[in-house]
């Protein structure tokens, strides 16, 4: 296979991440990814976007930053209309639930993700908004 998984994006950093079961595409330019998938809000349709993240205990944490644009990601969106997911971890599929960190638990980790993506502290300052950190916790558990 060519190229380095440091240059996957989009829609073939889930194939190659799926096809693979996580041996190229979790580890990405010195972070690491988890697939995350939603029920679309409007279309109903299942949609899957890699994401960076870091675990906090049993939980996984993402970032809603989008870069910094003015509007939330479309899988935050998702999320904020049906919080049930399912993220998929090297090969492991999990259902999760999505939760909004607040307060003090917020500014925990998004220092705990600003670690591992320091340009979080930059998309900030593009943005009016609150960018979110999203807890992703097992259900059924």
């Amino acid at each position: 296979m060519a190229g380095s998984d440091d240059e996957l994006f989009g829609e073939e950093h889930v194939r190659v991440y799926r096809e693979t079961g996580g041996e190229r595409g979790y580890d990405w330019r010195g972070t690491t990814i988890l697939l995350l998938s939603t029920r679309g809000r409007r279309t109903g349709e299942q949609h899957t976007t890699p994401l960076i993240h870091r675990t906090d205990g049993d939980r996984w944490v993402v970032v809603a930053s989008k870069g910094g644009a003015p509007e939330h990601p479309g899988w935050f969106q998702n999320l904020t209309a049906e919080p049930n997911a399912s993220i998929q971890v090297h090969d492991e599929e999990i259902p999760v639930r999505a939760s909004v960190a607040e307060g003090d638990e917020r500014e925990r980790l998004w220092k705990l993700m600003a670690e591992v993506w320091p340009a979080y502290e930059e998309y900030q300052t593009r943005t009016d908004r609150v960018i979110p950190v999203v807890i992703l916790e097992r259900r059924g558990a």
